[in-house]
């Protein structure tokens, strides 16, 4: 950190006063906190605490990305998305994780993984951090899809995919950030 970030981080900070757990589920913590904002006043934060995530572009030897077609409870409907999970524990290593979630959704390897960096998909209410990778030499086997996950999985041509999220086709944040960070990274640091 900067000495400029570090003085803005000073004037901006929160402390908290008092923090209050509303559930702490298998996935998500839900809490309220009360907070002192750097004006002095009293403000209450609702957040969701989460271990953290990765999500994948996946990318074959043609130029097509493998993608996925799921039904998400919350918005009720299907929506196409990139490879994805959570962390299993907080201390798990982000590039374990996505080789274990590109297999198990996928059936897929790959053979070389391009750290493309993290997001904050919501940084208002979540502390959830997405690490994001590119993986390419791919080699097909065997998905292994938990009990509960009915996945759909598709190729598209990345430029296709990148279309696709410029038209709004593809509302998933995570996908519409994996697909245009892999673009620029092919385009621009290593065509």
């Amino acid at each position: 950190m900067t000495i400029q970030e570090q003085k803005e981080y000073e004037s901006l900070r929160e402390i908290r006063l008092e923090s209050t757990t509303l559930r702490d589920g298998v996935i998500l913590k839900m809490q309220v906190d009360k907070v002192r904002v750097c004006n002095g006043n009293i403000a209450t934060r609702e957040l969701v605490r989460h271990l953290g995530a990765v999500c994948i572009v996946p990318l074959t030897e043609d130029g097509r990305i493998i993608l996925e077609r799921q039904y998400r409870y919350p918005l009720d409907r299907v929506i196409t998305e990139i490879p994805a999970g959570k962390l299993d524990a907080a201390a798990e290593d982000p590039l374990e994780a996505a080789k274990r979630e590109l297999r198990e959704e996928t059936g897929y390897q790959a053979a070389e993984w391009i750290d493309l960096g993290d997001f904050y998909p919501a940084p208002a209410y979540t502390d959830e951090k997405i690490r994001m990778f590119l993986a390419r030499g791919l080699t097909l086997g065997e998905r292994e899809l938990d009990a509960d996950e009915m996945i759909n999985v598709f190729s598209l041509p990345l430029e296709e995919a990148l279309a696709a999220v410029m038209r709004g086709e593809i509302p998933d944040a995570k996908t519409q950030m994996g697909i245009l960070k892999a673009a620029a990274y092919l385009r621009t640091i290593h065509p």
